[in-house]
């Protein structure tokens, strides 16, 4: 599918209404089968704007700042950018990928909160004047480099039980009166609050005691004679729309008891899985296979296959030190789909995926139901756009994998009729007309 680059010269293909996302991974399967089976993505923009309209039509006050960590791709970034997000970065590259976008200063938050002095210079420079901070060093560290900046104290929540995490990165509410006196000595100023709940826990009670002590801080910061203009309630949403509803039910009316609209305070968060998750499906190819017999009991769901099957370890092209990325960090479970058509009374079998790099921690699926797969087939990921697209480990001269960016038609036109659009973004679409679509029989895959 010529036209659908990787880079900042990248295209965005415009589906003609006979086309869908199947077809245009049958036709890259196809060509990438016929040229060298590398692993790559498709990245269906028009799930980015109807995520945003939705967000405004449910957290109507809260100005999202995307995460630009989550997935930092130039299709990603431009369609964001004209749906009027803000950004939230985390490093000098970041700020300089959104500097090039043209967004304003005003519009860009300095989220992480161990930054070098390099990069708060950098931020001093083209003028990101809103830090995130958590600590006394923090603090003296950004008044040395940055004279303009206005401080988000971080505030550190609590679990279910009622015990303090997120103490890696946030200070307590005893601490913050001690951040304030430092901050008034070193004439640095704060604007507002930062917390952060991890996966957008919907547990009501770590909600009201993150924004009741947002509101303390505020009620401290004017003993202070501080100006606060800012609440920012961090990321973790989801890319599910109910749990958008549930959390927007639990913060709007603490919202409306502790920070009011008539209080003239800017609300914002930062999603990003939100946004980009379901946004992007991996396309992987099977590179070596090996069958054994099962030494260990598998898991409930796996009992149906007989006890003298084989087993079966595939390899895929792609793995952990890759697009598989955030197995490392996080309990992501990856759900693959078999891209060849095959009988639905076709046996399954215990199988295990691994990627290239024979490392025993490369393993992105322990068990799964699986046909017989041969060498050279093609495995589907979805649900893939999130701390997947990030940089990438040369582990085994790993490259990143090319992004092939595609909108339907519908989408298309959905966000003209919302105003969401720019010219540079606009030179980036081409048309893919329905004539050239592949049924998935023709795709196939070459025996290595």
């Amino acid at each position: 599918m010529k036209g659908f680059l990787e880079d900042a010269n990248y295209s965005i293909g415009l589906l003609d209404e006979g086309m869908n996302l199947g077809d245009v991974i049958d036709n890259c399967i196809y060509e990438h089968t016929l040229t060298g089976k590398n692993t790559f993505f498709v990245g269906d923009l028009g799930k980015l704007t109807k995520q945003h309209i939705h967000w405004q039509n449910v957290m109507a006050r809260v100005k999202p700042f995307y995460n630009v960590k989550c997935n930092s791709t130039p299709g990603v970034l431009e369609i964001l950018a004209a749906l009027g997000t803000g950004f939230a970065c985390s490093s000098k590259t970041e700020m300089a990928l959104i500097q090039d976008l043209g967004i304003t200063s005003k519009n860009i938050i300095f989220t992480n909160p161990c930054k070098q002095a390099s990069q708060i210079k950098y931020a001093a420079k083209i003028g990101v004047n809103i830090l995130s901070c958590d600590s006394e060093l923090e603090l003296k560290k950004i008044a040395r480099n940055h004279p303009n900046a206005k401080l988000l104290l971080h505030i550190a929540t609590e679990d279910n039980g009622g015990e303090e995490m997120n103490m890696k990165f946030g200070t307590t509410l005893k601490n913050c009166r001690h951040l304030m006196e430092c901050a008034k000595e070193l004439d640095v100023q704060i604007v507002g609050v930062k917390f952060h709940i991890l996966n957008s826990c919907k547990e009501p009670q770590i909600y009201k005691h993150a924004i009741s002590d947002a509101r303390c801080v505020f009620d401290m910061a004017e003993e202070f004679g501080f100006t606060m203009n800012m609440l920012n309630i961090g990321g973790g949403f989801t890319d599910n729309e109910c749990d958008l509803e549930e959390v927007n039910h639990i913060v709007s009316p603490l919202l409306d008891i502790y920070f009011p609209e008539e209080s003239g305070i800017n609300v914002v968060a930062e999603p990003g899985r939100y946004y980009v998750s379901s946004a992007f499906t991996l396309a992987v190819n099977v590179i070596a296979k090996k069958a054994a017999q099962c030494d260990k009991h598998l898991p409930t769901e796996m009992e149906q296959t007989r006890s003298n099957d084989p087993v079966f370890m595939y390899y895929m092209n792609d793995g952990v030190y890759g697009s598989f990325a955030s197995k490392l960090s996080e309990n992501s479970n990856a759900t693959p789909e078999v891209h060849k058509k095959y009988k639905e009374d076709e046996p399954l079998f215990a199988s295990s995926l691994w990627g290239p790099s024979c490392d025993e921690l490369d393993q992105v699926v322990e068990n799964c139901l699986l046909p017989e797969l041969n060498i050279g087939d093609w495995l589907l990921f979805d649900n893939m756009g999130s701390g997947t697209l990030g940089e990438q480990s040369t582990f085994n001269d790993l490259q990143r994998p090319p992004v092939y960016y595609i909108m339907s038609f519908g989408d298309w036109c959905e966000m003209q009729d919302a105003g969401f659009t720019s010219d540079t973004l606009m030179k980036n679409f081409f048309f893919v007309p329905s004539c050239i679509q592949l049924s998935r029989e023709d795709s196939f895959s070459i025996e290595a």
